[in-house]
């Protein structure tokens, strides 16, 4: 949650510690608060549609994404196996409080508390949406036990169980928990790439499309079993989700898997030269000289060379021009007509 930096999240994560326990208490907060148990009386679960909003909305949601996507390390096998761990513990527990659901719906004025169940998950969207606005709004425990009180008819009160609410409780938990696996085993795609506000937004608006027809319902309005909150939340993750986005640790995406890979290509790039030529080959061919070139410091001559042992340069008609072997003279006999010198 450190990437939304919402502050009860921040406060809860203080509180906790390690990311695997606060990932464990954001899914068991519901069945402690008694809002996944207001939900079961209230009737939410008994459609299909019902269980799998339940089990997004308020076992999953914003609050497990970020969990899992800015708090938890490690790899996705070890990320799948703590949230496996967490749901051994969230489904039993929420089939044992589905199953005294029909207890409570006997001594219960269900009108009323129908009512206190749909203003307890609006308390919920608020709280999400703003913490300014949460910090004036009581806390969803403390509407629960007000709508016990204000719906409570001991006449009515029977000890009885069904096991259609302890399937259709454990199936709500095991969506939320196949929630939280499928961010898990996604997590090193969608870092970086998923906006954690925006989808927290997103969630506090379809958990308030939940809430409205529990509200609405004396008045007959949105009385219907299409998947509006699903709707509103794959919206929002359409809106929060950047493909164009990098992953959130930048480079690890380019690293090899395979380390041998990485061995041979550094190898390889050792070989080559910076202009992108072979490091042995060219460089060794660039410094060697051809023999039958001049040295590079030697003087430029004036003139054509005529002997490659004596260097003689031919200038011509200068009193020191050489003769060539072949014309019969000698240039070594004595001649009045050269300089006495020569």
């Amino acid at each position: 949650m450190s990437v939304s930096r919402h502050p009860i999240a921040l406060r809860l994560e203080q509180q906790v510690g390690s990311a695997t326990k606060l990932l464990a208490t954001v899914m068991v907060l519901p069945l402690v608060d008694g809002i996944f148990p207001a939900l079961v009386v209230a009737g939410v679960l008994t459609t299909a549609t019902g269980v799998i909003e339940t089990g997004i909305l308020i076992f999953g949601g914003s609050a497990t994404a970020a969990v899992i996507l800015a708090e938890m390390d490690g790899s996705r096998r070890q990320m799948a196996g703590s949230v496996l761990l967490i749901g051994a513990i969230i489904i039993p527990l929420a089939a044992l409080e589905a199953a005294f659901a029909p207890t409570f719906r006997g001594f219960l004025n269900l009108p009323v508390f129908e009512r206190f169940a749909g203003l307890v998950i609006l308390t919920i969207a608020a709280k999400t949406a703003s913490s300014e606005i949460g910090e004036y709004l009581p806390s969803p425990g403390v509407i629960i036990s007000l709508g016990l009180v204000a719906s409570f008819e001991p006449s009515g009160f029977v000890l009885r169980t069904s096991p259609e609410y302890v399937l259709n409780g454990a199936a709500a938990a095991g969506v939320g928990v196949a929630f939280a696996l499928a961010i898990a085993l996604l997590s090193p795609h969608l870092r970086g790439r998923v906006d954690i506000d925006r989808f927290r937004f997103g969630s506090a608006v379809a958990l308030g499309v939940l809430a409205l027809p529990i509200l609405l319902g004396p008045f007959d309005l949105m009385q219907t079993e299409a998947p509006i909150a699903l709707a509103v939340l794959a919206v929002t993750t359409l809106f929060a989700y950047d493909p164009n986005a990098g992953p959130a640790d930048g480079s690890a995406g380019d690293a090899p898997d395979d380390p041998d890979d990485a061995a041979e290509t550094a190898a390889d790039g050792a070989d080559e030269a910076p202009d992108g030529s072979d490091a042995d080959g060219d460089a060794s061919d660039e410094g060697r000289v051809d023999p039958t070139e001049p040295p590079l410091d030697a003087p430029t001559a004036p003139g054509p060379i005529v002997d490659d042992d004596v260097a003689v340069i031919a200038n011509g008609g200068d009193p020191s021009t050489a003769s060539d072997d072949g014309d019969g003279t000698d240039p070594f006999a004595d001649d009045d007509s050269r300089a006495p010198w020569l």
